[in-house]
C-alpha cells in the first residue's frame, strides 16, 4: 500500500472548515489531545497541523507535500509552489484601514502603514508607484492608529466588527483572498497520480 500523502493544515478557523469539508469527501480525520499529526480514517492522508504562518515553509522543505492556505500566507513567502486548486470558502480581503471619517490617501503622498503582512503590503504600493513606510506588527495591527503608531493599517478583513469596535473603517479594499491547494513541485512530479487522484475528490461541486 502507498504511503499516506502529507498535507499541512493550518490551526484556527481554516482548519475547522477544511475538516467539514473534507468530511463532506469522505475523508473523516479528527484531533485529540492536543496531537499536532493526524492520520483519516482511510490513512490517504497523514496531517500535520501547523501555525499558519509557518505553514510554507514546510511544504517548501517537503515536510508536507501538499497544503492548504490562503493568499496573505503565500504573499509573505518568497518559495514557489504549485497551485492545484482555489476554494470559494474561507475567503477574506485584505484592506488598507484607518480611523473612520479619515480622507482617503493621495496615491502621490508617502504612506506609513502597520501591518503583519509587509510583503504584501511593499509589493502592493510598488506597482502603483506609492512609497509606503512599513511597521511590522505581530499582533493586533488595529492598535497602531488608535495609539499613534501609524496612521493606517493593512489587514484581513471579513466583517469589520474588529476595526469599528476600535473606531477604525476600511478606506480601501486592496485584494480579495483565495484559499489555495499548494504543493511541493518536486512532491507534486514524483507522486503526480495520487495527488491528481486527490484534487479531484475534494473539488467543490
Amino acid at each position: 500500500m502507498a504511503e499516506p500523502l502529507t498535507l499541512a493544515l493550518p490551526k484556527g478557523r481554516l482548519f475547522d472548515q477544511i475538516q467539514d469539508f473534507f468530511a463532506t469527501k469522505g475523508i473523516v480525520f479528527s484531533v485529540e489531545d492536543r496531537k499536532l499529526v493526524v492520520s483519516d480514517r482511510d490513512d490517504i492522508l497523514r496531517i500535520f497541523l501547523v501555525k499558519n504562518s509557518d505553514l510554507p515553509t514546510y511544504v517548501n522543505h517537503g515536510i508536507a507535500g501538499l497544503g492548504i492556505c490562503g493568499d496573505d500566507v503565500l504573499a509573505e513567502s518568497e518559495c514557489q509552489f504549485f497551485r492545484l486548486l482555489t476554494y470559494s470558502f474561507g475567503n477574506t480581503s485584505m484592506c488598507l484601514a484607518g480611523k473612520e471619517g479619515s480622507r482617503p490617501v493621495a496615491l502621490d503622498s508617502k504612506l506609513t502603514v502597520a501591518t503583519k503582512f509587509p510583503e504584501f503590503t511593499r509589493r502592493h504600493f510598488n506597482k502603483r508607484g506609492v512609497p509606503v513606510e512599513i511597521v511590522k506588527l505581530n499582533g493586533s495591527v488595529e492598535l497602531a492608529p488608535v495609539l499613534g503608531l501609524a496612521p493606517y493599517i493593512v489587514d484581513l478583513v471579513e466583517t469589520g466588527s474588529t476595526l469599528k469596535a476600535n473606531g477604525l473603517a476600511v478606506i480601501e479594499r486592496l485584494e480579495d483572498i483565495k484559499v489555495r491547494v499548494i504543493a511541493n513541485r518536486a512532491y507534486y512530479k514524483l507522486r503526480y497520480r495520487e495527488i491528481n487522484a486527490l484534487i479531484d475528490r475534494i473539488r467543490e461541486e
